[in-house]
């Protein structure tokens, strides 16, 4: 079973969640973690991609879209958890649960303070919980 981590964000929308998206992957990367971000869409995954250069100054994160012919990174982004590595921390921006939670030992909800993203992370906190993992809560 996976360590499910929800991390709920003070900030509303889509932007807070992907920024801390990107610190968490961050810290994950520095800690020698391997990672992989899902996102809800392609388009998602090429933001992503790109605002894991300029979320910070200064900020380094090796990273690669899953899939592509670019070399191996400690950190994946991609729209689909099929074809990626193993890896030890998968963050989720995807509306659900993942297919397949138990095969990363650990996951990373990101809530952010919005009506709909508090709905919608009960749900999979709900998923979760059905399912056995290991569940915590973080309010940031």
């Amino acid at each position: 079973m996976a360590q499910v981590d929800f991390y709920v964000l003070r900030t509303p929308g889509e932007q807070a969640r992907r920024v801390f998206a990107c610190r968490l992957a961050e810290k994950a990367y520095r800690l020698e973690h391997t990672v992989h971000i899902l996102t809800p869409t392609s388009d998602d995954a090429a933001d992503l991609d790109t605002l894991l250069w300029t979320f910070r100054d200064g900020s380094f994160v090796p990273h690669r879209v899953a899939g592509s012919q670019q070399p191996p990174a400690p950190v994946t982004i991609g729209d689909t958890e099929s074809g990626i590595d193993d890896c030890d921390l998968l963050i989720n921006l995807a509306a659900d649960v993942p297919a397949e939670p138990g095969r990363f030992p650990r996951i990373a909800e990101l809530v952010s303070s919005d009506d709909d993203g508090r709905r919608q992370s009960r749900v999979r906190f709900a998923a979760y919980r059905d399912q056995g993992h290991d569940l915590n809560t973080h309010n940031l």
